[in-house]
């Protein structure tokens, strides 16, 4: 029997610079919901990449006097490694540089949009934002005349003879997937803001700019060589140049269309407006469902190079470990929602939650559970019947846990199933307090640890799309089969940090 397939992708960063903080939650959010979806059996595709053919991109390898390639090529490299050292696994890693299968597959999405009658050539002048690349009327900025998104950055005014979209051709279409869900959008909020941004008339939007305004760099436009590929358009497109759309078709019918776009609040537009549009002009699926995560602040502010408060996620994961550099992002930012980074909030959760917490669970149990080792099964069926009781509460407690952490992980609220996870390791600990294990005799204590030991065992199945490498560590302490439990006592997961 054919598996499930689940394709999802997180959104595709420039790489003008380094990645920050920001780039290390998408990456992790989208791994955990990767990583849940492979553990249910299903066929599951991880997609990232890099934006290779922005403007910004260009220019920033001119300011540090580098070809463009290299440049990009450095930079790219870097989020490919802070992927590694945060365990996050990318099933397809696509470049927009790349000429062998990303350009001729944006080439072939031009052409369909194009043979619906979607693409006219025209004269235009606009206010140009290098920083989201993209066009603005005045009613879109600030009272200063600057975009929401890049306050004090001055717009370029552009005038330039390229091709545009008919975006107003989509409004009606576009409104009526996403007020029926057929295009997912979560949270609520950011669905609500959409749909009150599609109440005013769509304007058809640039395309492709001249090869003088490009450099010369981007994806061509088929048949007219004057011009290259606005990058949204060809951007957007390594979601599907990266499963095959134009190179591999038995590739593409296999994972498109994609399940979720993992993305930032500031390009929701672009993946909720413009990719559908492109999508619908070209006849072909459109992704199920986008899941919109928020900005991280830095001690309650808004990370800038002015301020000289952005942290380096490989600083972070250096000093601490991945896994804890994973847990703060995943359960301390509210998934759909700005969350704030603090070296103090960092330290209190890695000390209250994973020390203290799981860490301190995990020794307590092994440390007894050694001893003892092996547990048989049966051994936990000879009790009295206040421990059936308490064993029986705790089976139901643990029922409706799973149930809401499940809820929580199909829409997309990663920092809710992992409190739904915490909530079993509470219960957990709070059967250790009562049953005192170590006071009793034998018995006793292989009926007590034996159940703590199939509990933490089965909160394993729930942490390991959030923390992998501490699900495997706990596995190899307490080695659960179908006919006894061996345990096996090992160093602290999380040291205490002083």
């Amino acid at each position: 029997m054919e598996k499930e397939k689940f394709y999802i992708t997180t959104a595709i960063p420039y790489v003008n610079a380094k990645p920050h903080i920001g780039h290390a939650l998408e990456f992790v959010q989208a791994d955990a919901i990767a990583r849940h979806h492979q553990l249910q059996g299903e066929e599951t595709a991880l997609l990232s990449g890099s934006d290779d053919n922005a403007l910004k991109n260009v220019q920033a390898a001119e300011t540090a006097s580098m070809e463009v390639q290299q440049f990009i090529d450095g930079n790219a490299a870097l989020f490919a490694e802070l992927a590694q050292q945060l365990n996050v696994h990318f099933d397809i890693f696509q470049r927009g540089s790349d000429r062998v299968h990303h350009y001729p597959s944006s080439q072939k999405l031009w052409k369909q949009c194009a043979a619906s009658g979607d693409i006219y050539k025209k004269s235009y002048e606009g206010l140009y934002c290098l920083g989201c690349e993209t066009f603005y009327t005045s009613d879109e900025l600030n009272e200063q005349g600057e975009c929401f998104e890049h306050p004090g950055r001055k717009l370029e005014l552009v005038a330039e003879e390229n091709y545009f979209f008919r975006l107003s051709k989509y409004q009606d279409a576009l409104i009526e997937l996403i007020s029926s869900e057929k295009l997912r959008i979560l949270p609520g909020s950011r669905r609500n803001e959409i749909l009150s941004f599609l109440k005013q008339p769509l304007q058809d939007i640039s395309i492709s700019r001249t090869n003088a305004r490009a450099k010369n760099w981007g994806v061509p436009v088929p048949g007219d060589d004057t011009q290259r590929m606005y990058v949204w358009f060809d951007a957007l497109n390594i979601y599907q140049s990266g499963v095959g759309f134009g190179w591999d078709e038995h590739q593409y019918e296999k994972y498109w269309p994609a399940d979720v776009h993992v993305i930032g609040k500031g390009i929701t537009r672009f993946h909720a407006v413009y990719w559908p549009a492109f999508l619908l002009s070209a006849k072909l699926s459109l992704p199920r469902s986008l899941f919109v995560h928020g900005y991280i602040t830095v001690d309650g502010q808004k990370m800038s190079k002015t301020l000289g408060n952005g942290i380096d996620p490989f600083e972070v994961v250096k000093k601490y470990g991945t896994d804890p550099v994973r847990y703060y992002l995943l359960r301390e930012i509210p998934s759909g929602e700005d969350g704030d980074f603090s070296y103090e909030k960092f330290e209190a959760r890695y000390n209250g939650d994973l020390a203290n917490g799981l860490g301190n669970l995990v020794a307590r149990v092994s440390t007894l559970g050694e001893k003892i080792s092996p547990i048989p099964f049966d051994s936990q069926t000879r009790e009295s019947r206040r421990a059936e009781q308490r064993i029986s509460e705790i089976v139901e407690k643990s029922m409706e846990i799973h149930k809401f952490y499940k809820e929580a992980i199909q829409n997309f609220r990663l920092n809710e199933a992992l409190s739904h996870a915490w909530a079993l390791i509470n219960l957990i600990d709070l059967y250790m307090s009562t049953e005192e294990p170590w006071k009793l005799d034998e018995g006793g204590k292989r009926r007590v640890i034996g159940f703590a030991c199939s509990w933490i065992h089965e909160f394993t199945s729930l942490i390991e799309p959030f923390l992998p490498e501490t699900a495997q560590k706990i596995r190899g302490q307490i080695i659960v089969s179908d006919s006894e439990i061996n345990v096996k006592k090992a160093g602290n997961l999380f040291p205490r940090l002083v």
